[in-house]
């Protein structure tokens, strides 16, 4: 017998499984399906050597969702019911070079700029300043990560009218390496904020990258850097809950082999077993721009190749798990240790950062390791057992190998001997990383990351696709799938690392959730709040901080969100200027001239000019 569901979810990625998740607590029959036997996707942690070690597979570190109302508003009772707390370290970034001096990012911007003031006064007063400045392009910025994007051209149209829009637009256009060597003078400085966002697997000087310089220092001084108590995979497990008090299911071992349509719209899925599981509503699909043609019929050819033509990183990572019988011990000091994210320099020499991300551009295994990683069992005892550590190596490593070394062989061939590099690296700053001190290890290749994620991370790719300006958006991962949609299939909606805001921990799935909302005719808003949508009693609200709400004269959007404040309706000559901020920060202006007037008079019509006379003294919200 065939089931049947309102909502049907290929693939149970946090991002998908958000976007389950307010359909479900809309009052949706909703279904996840997964083609492992744990959900999580990239946000999974998992005992992977010895029982009690608990690994983080791919996340490992929650920033960018730490501005996603999903998390600020509790809009899914994810902290107050569900049972996800988070970690937040006083460190959330530091880099150690070669002679064990240390360059710190502390949440506290004040000690940041003294640490940074020993290497350069003239560099830490450069930091101090400009964090204020991306603090402030923070609140224009960040409420657009976690809805549905405009379209690129719309978006720089809108940023070309403002001076602080046109500094947004300069960096968005401009590659992290021109932008950093702009502002800083010295060389350790650089290195400590380029390895940053290099964390986004790109370059220092991919062309189109430079949002990155621009907002992760706002984004670290204001929110933290956090790390869920237990494991990036406390997030899946809190979504799943979430899910399943709504009544939804996830189930797992269940591999989506086809989307069905018919007469142009999702209608269900067939399972690899050859299951049947229809949906009357719709289908989430986690698939790559890559993979839609295999998996759905009736998508236009253009769509299909411009979906193919989507650009990858251009390198990726290699993965390293040790089970310890103590915390790793560093050189540099015990500090260190609580760096959430943490750096491993083979140089302070910028050009020689520099040709190492060349080399790995070009396929070669570099003598200089780019890594990083660190225990995060000393913030977070839950992850061993009583008294032992863990250590979590990256380095950033090409998928298809060119280095004459190991020519003509398979990743699964030498990613032990490459893991041995990077340990011989690791040893430098961690003094007890001995054969004494390890009781297991796991080395994870860029092959390895694909297989994991075969539908999500093509090439080793964990964010999807590059995070290139062109790529970004409404036009991430292409202009035709920029809204998560799929041309040609109705009712088919996307949902992954691929789509905006990108790659990473955004709990993206809720942009995808109010594209969602509008197709079926719901309202997001009073969702999120609390109510359902299926003619069942309202739901009591989760514990939440009150919202900021703007009085006066608001222009909203279809789902509640503010899209200009008036501030002013002032006559300047024949004309009547309207001055606000778009987005609650963004300074507008718009002019309304004696045709277009008229032309608006003749569009409202006699019935609209009576109710226009009446909205003020109606009731409203």
């Amino acid at each position: 017998m065939t089931q049947q569901y309102d909502i049907v979810a290929m693939g149970a990625g946090h991002n998908g499984l958000v976007a389950a998740a307010y359909l479900a607590k809309a009052g949706k029959k909703v279904l996840v399906l997964e083609r492992k036997s744990y959900p999580g996707g990239g946000v999974s942690t998992q005992q992977l050597n010895t029982p009690g070690y608990w690994h983080d597979e791919h996340s490992s570190v929650h920033i960018m969702i730490q501005g996603n109302p999903m998390l600020r508003q509790d809009e899914l009772g994810l902290l107050s019911q569900h049972g996800l707390n988070y970690h937040y370290s006083p460190v959330p970034h530091a880099t150690i070079f070669p002679d064990q001096s240390v360059l710190y990012t502390y949440k506290d911007l004040d000690k940041t700029c003294e640490c940074f003031a020993k290497e350069s006064p003239k560099d830490a007063e450069t930091y101090r300043q400009f964090v204020k400045m991306s603090q402030q392009f923070l609140e224009v910025f960040m409420p657009g990560l976690y809805t549905p994007p405009p379209p690129l051209g719309e978006l720089f149209a809108m940023l070309d009218r403002t001076e602080e829009g046109r500094t947004m637009l300069d960096y968005m256009n401009r590659d992290c390496l021109d932008l950093v060597n702009q502002l800083y003078e010295n060389d350790k400085i650089k290195i400590h904020l380029l390895r940053l966002v290099s964390e986004n697997l790109q370059a220092p000087s991919e062309l189109g990258t430079g949002m990155g310089v621009l907002l992760m220092p706002g984004i670290i001084h204001t929110y933290g850097v956090s790390q869920p108590i237990g494991g990036s995979g406390k997030l899946t497990e809190s979504l799943v809950r979430c899910i399943e008090s709504h009544g939804g299911e996830v189930r797992c071992n269940a591999e989506v082999a086809r989307i069905l349509t018919s007469d142009g719209r999702a209608s269900g899925v067939v399972l690899a077993d050859g299951e049947r599981i229809m949906a009357r509503d719709a289908v989430i699909g986690a698939l790559h721009p890559h993979v839609i043609r295999r998996f759905v019929e009736g998508v236009p050819e253009p769509v299909l190749k411009r979906a193919e033509r989507a650009t990858l990183a251009p390198f990726s990572i290699m993965v390293s798990h040790y089970d310890l019988k103590e915390n790793a011990k560093f050189y540099a000091g015990e500090d260190v240790g609580y760096a959430t994210m943490l750096e491993f320099m083979a140089t302070d020499k910028l050009d020689e950062m520099l040709a190492d991300f060349d080399d790995l551009k070009r396929g070669l295994i570099t003598e200089r390791r780019l890594c990083a990683g660190g225990d995060e069992s000393i913030g977070d005892k839950t992850r061993v057992p009583a008294g032992a550590g863990m250590f979590h190596g990256i380095t950033f490593a090409p998928y298809q190998v060119k280095d004459p070394r190991w020519a003509d062989k398979h990743w699964d061939e030498f990613k032990e001997e490459i893991g041995d590099l990077s340990l011989a690296h690791y040893r430098k700053f961690v003094s007890n990383l001995t054969s004494d001190n390890i009781i297991a290890r796991k080395i994870v290749s860029p092959v390895d990351l694909e297989r994991s994620s075969p539908n999500s991370m093509m090439r080793g790719d964990l964010h999807g696709v590059a995070p290139y300006l062109y790529q970004s958006a409404g036009h991430r991962p292409t202009p035709d799938l920029g809204q998560f949609t799929v041309p040609g299939v109705e009712r088919l909606f996307l949902a992954g690392p691929f789509q905006h805001p990108g790659g990473g921990v955004y709990g993206a799935g809720r942009a995808t959730a109010i594209k969602m909302f509008e197709a079926l005719g719901m309202d997001f808003n009073s969702v999120a709040k609390g109510a359902r949508q299926d003619g069942a009693a309202p739901l009591p609200p989760a514990a939440k901080p009150a919202a900021n709400v703007s009085s006066g004269l608001v222009l909203r959007g279809p789902n509640d969100e503010e899209l200009m404040n008036v501030e002013s309706l002032k006559r300047v000559g024949d004309e009547l200027v309207i001055k606000g901020k778009s987005f609650g920060t963004m300074p507008m202006e718009a002019r309304l001239d004696a045709s277009s007037a008229r032309a608006g008079l003749k569009m409202l019509g006699v019935k609209q000019l009576a109710f226009l006379a009446t909205l003020p003294f109606r009731k409203g919200s």
